[in-house]
């Protein structure tokens, strides 16, 4: 006889409904924690289900989807707005033998979801995008930093993430802002273009602690983000 489930999913709870086709059994009530959605799998397993379809609940349908979909179960993700329109439902069923009865009458229209690995390569790739935007804010906050000590460099370096700038950064937050030494960081197109004058111009600042602090602040921020940045590069190209 075949058996359907439906899974109506909370963010800390689980219900599970069974329905054969003529009778719903009643509704099991499981805890989100990886622990007890294995406890699910075994009873769905032990009842006899092969087919589970579940609520796109915010995000938390997705730890039970990997966790049953290893355990070899046939998922089908759901809308929840479209099985509220489905006529038909009883007053006494529950939502999630409501889930059941519609998968086992192949009512529901499934989402598309990718393969395993697709998954993995986008959640990698969505981190990736997250950090660069994030990068791009720090770079903007230590070109604002610059900006309040007095230092123009970004006048005549189009990229502040530059080689020579992040030098000069560098050095800044080490104490060393004397033009004299800056200047050597700078190459020599930058002189020959604008002239060494107004390069150390635009070098020449009234740096104070906090400028240091905050510098240095970014500097490992930026830092941090390129490294991450580059992991999620690496664990996409593991996947293509």
């Amino acid at each position: 006889m075949k058996k359907t489930a439906g899974l109506d999913i909370h963010k800390g709870t689980i219900f599970c409904g069974i329905f054969d086709g003529k009778h719903h059994q009643d509704v099991k009530e499981f805890s989100t924690t990886t622990a007890s959605i294995h406890s699910l799998g075994e009873y769905l397993h032990e009842q006899g289900v092969t087919q589970v379809a579940l609520e796109s609940t915010g995000i938390y349908w997705i730890a039970v989807w990997n966790i049953l979909e290893a355990m070899g179960f046939e998922l089908t993700l759901v809308n929840p707005y479209l099985i509220k329109q489905m006529p038909g439902r009883k007053s006494d069923v529950k939502d999630a033998q409501w889930i059941a009865t519609l998968l086992h009458k192949e009512l529901l229209r499934g989402s598309l979801i990718p393969e395993q690995n697709i998954r993995e390569l986008r959640c990698y790739s969505r981190k990736y995008i997250r950090l660069q935007h994030k990068q791009t804010s720090t770079l903007q906050e230590l070109e604002r930093i610059l900006e309040m000590a007095g230092i123009r460099i970004t006048s005549l370096v189009s990229n502040i993430s530059a080689k020579s700038v992040r030098q000069i950064i560098k050095q800044i937050i080490q104490g060393n802002d004397d033009v004299q030494e800056l200047i050597k960081y700078i190459h020599g197109r930058i002189l020959k273009r604008h002239g060494i004058e107004k390069v150390k111009e635009a070098l020449q600042g009234f740096v104070l602690e906090q400028h240091r602090f905050l510098l240095g602040q970014a500097m490992e921020e930026l830092e941090l983000l390129e490294k991450q940045s580059e992991q999620c590069l690496v664990k996409m190209r593991e996947i293509c």
